[in-house]
């Protein structure tokens, strides 16, 4: 009996997964042609020639999921005959939809209207209110010198809006290279992922597999040559997820290593008060060059070290992302083997 239960839940989460990736695929095409014929997008920096590229595609993204996790939720209920977890998945949702939303305002109007970045800082903070207000997490920390201790409702109602609001906002500063933003979201929620799996939060685990499943998908159409941008629908959106992974799985440690790169991306970004920009200057042939005298980005480091490495001396977007990807494929490595 217990053996068919397995496999009925095995072929349940095929579905999802099968949903996520057909899913975004059919969406993200969709979504491409809307956002041209409306005019919705930007010029791609680090080309020549400056072509214009539709914005927003985390829409497509964000609505595959929350499509995928309310089948999920459905299966659970009617056919699993389950109650657990539901409102843990339930307030993922609607914090997924709320930073979606709140990062489709900033893709229309951050362009249009020039938002400065503390009006998009206040933006981001009503992301942390789902989680917040179930009490999400496990209010017992390990503190070094002090051991265990419990921090009471100070943690649900500062520690996870701080958490929530930093980790939306900080992943948004690492971004602006063709499939970066999707690559980096796919390496790290895989890695919370398979942590959650690991420790025996199979749901957990379930709902990482249909984000990470959703993101290779869109990273087909988002990688180099990008024929659409993921827009702070998607980098809001997780940011806020990774947040919310660590928080309700218990990895918070954990998350915060993995988050490294952007935690270095924004303090070589105060170095500029936050006004640097993290493209490079493309050449004729597509190379780029380093945009400022000092580094004011990951990115930027990664351009003068590719220089210096590569015999040509030529370094392509793709480089720039690829390396970056390794380099967070690394960190998750050294997770898995040490931090769990």
């Amino acid at each position: 009996m217990e053996y068919n239960s397995l496999l009925l839940e095995g072929f349940l989460a095929s579905i999802h997964l099968l949903v996520a990736f057909l899913g975004t695929i059919l969406l993200t095409s969709w979504w491409i042609k809307v956002a041209r014929r409306n005019k919705l997008g930007g010029k791609d920096m680090n080309k020549y020639n400056k072509p214009f590229v539709p914005e927003a595609g985390g829409v497509a993204v964000i609505a595959t999921v929350v499509i995928a996790l309310l089948l999920y939720m459905f299966f659970k209920t009617f056919i699993l005959s389950s109650q657990a977890n539901l409102l843990e998945i339930s307030t993922l949702i609607i914090t997924l939809l709320l930073a979606c939303f709140i990062g489709f305002i900033d893709d229309i109007l951050g362009w249009k209207k020039g938002l400065k970045q503390w009006q998009k800082f206040v933006m981001t903070l009503p992301i942390a209110i789902p989680l917040a207000v179930i009490n999400a997490g496990n209010s017992l920390i390990d503190i070094p010198i002090l051991g265990m201790v419990d921090l009471g409702v100070f943690f649900p109602l500062i520690l996870v809006p701080i958490g929530v609001w930093g980790a939306t906002n900080g992943y948004n500063i690492l971004a602006g290279y063709n499939g970066l933003e999707a690559g980096l979201g796919a390496i790290i929620i895989g890695t919370l992922s398979a942590i959650a799996l690991i420790t025996g939060k199979l749901w957990l685990a379930l709902i990482g597999g249909i984000v990470v499943v959703s993101l290779i998908s869109f990273y087909l159409f988002n990688k180099y040559p990008s024929r659409v941008f993921p827009g702070d629908s998607l980098t809001y959106s997780l940011g806020a997820l990774i947040a919310s992974f660590a928080i309700l799985g218990d990895m918070e440690k954990i998350a915060l290593f993995l988050f490294i790169p952007f935690i270095i991306e924004g303090l070589l970004k105060l170095r500029s008060r936050l006004k640097a920009e993290n493209f490079g200057i493309p050449n004729k042939d597509g190379s780029l060059e380093p945009p400022y005298d000092k580094n004011y980005s990951l990115t930027h480091v990664s351009l003068r070290l590719l220089k210096k490495i590569k015999p040509s001396g030529k370094v392509y977007e793709k480089d720039v992302t690829y390396l970056l990807l390794i380099f967070q494929i690394l960190l998750s490595i050294v997770t898995i083997i040490f931090l769990i």
